[in-house]
């Protein structure tokens, strides 16, 4: 029986391209403005403490906040999965939602499955590269409203690398669910691989250019998914 749900963001409750045709680019473009006004805020000096160790580590040069910046920009055009990067572009696009620049996309076959499936008691999650703080923004300033509150849970990459087995059998020990109780949904068969793993079992979103897996079951909309969770919790 399914009794939690772990979702992936990009490329299965929202666009690819929303990721990286409005927020990367949103975040290049103001990162340097961004550092040079508040590096010294608490959230934001830590987490350049953090890309400035990584930087230290791998070219053993302590880099000074212009150098630093530099690599962060470049960082976005390789879209490193790095932690420290990652909550930076969150506090970036903090600002973004909330001064209305744009709205998370959410594909439209989504929002009501949230819904049907909370009420139905299956509890819901995120796990996704992005920090969780940019997890919550992007549903809480979705194109359908406030849909953070259908979620009890969310994971980034502080829980692991998602091409990780250990990283699903992580989030396993952080809720009151066996594995097999858990239901991964994701673009990526390499993640599915993963959680699968870890015992959970999966099905793959197959949007826009998602080359479907032959490993995994797979659904092109939330709505099938939903079909594939009444057969499995009848069994």
């Amino acid at each position: 029986m399914i009794r939690f749900i772990l979702t992936d963001i990009e490329g299965t409750t929202t666009s690819i391209h929303f990721v990286h045709k409005v927020l990367f680019p949103y975040a290049r473009k103001n990162l340097r403005d961004f550092i040079e006004l508040r590096a010294n805020e608490p959230e934001v000096e830590a987490a350049l403490d953090e890309a400035t160790q990584t930087i230290f580590d791998e070219t053993d040069i302590w880099a000074d906040q212009d150098k630093c910046i530099a690599i962060l920009e470049r960082w976005i055009d390789e879209d490193r999965k790095h932690p420290a990067l990652k909550k930076i572009q969150g506090f970036i696009w903090r600002d973004g939602y909330e001064t209305g620049a744009f709205t998370g996309h959410i594909y439209e076959d989504v929002p009501d499955m949230l819904r049907e499936w909370k009420e139905n008691g299956i509890d819901l999650g995120v796990y996704s590269s992005g920090s969780t703080e940019a997890q919550q923004l992007l549903f809480r300033h979705s194109d359908f409203g406030d849909l953070s509150q259908n979620f009890t849970a969310y994971f980034d990459t502080q829980a692991g690398h998602k091409r990780e087995s250990d990283s699903y059998k992580f989030i396993t020990s952080q809720l009151p669910f066996l594995a097999d109780e858990i239901l991964f949904l994701s673009d990526i068969e390499e993640e599915l691989d993963a959680a699968k793993t870890a015992g959970m079992q999966t099905i793959q979103l197959v949007r826009e250019d998602t080359v479907a897996s032959k490993r995994h079951e797979t659904a092109p909309n939330f709505p099938a998914v939903n079909e594939r969770i009444a057969e499995l919790n009848k069994a």
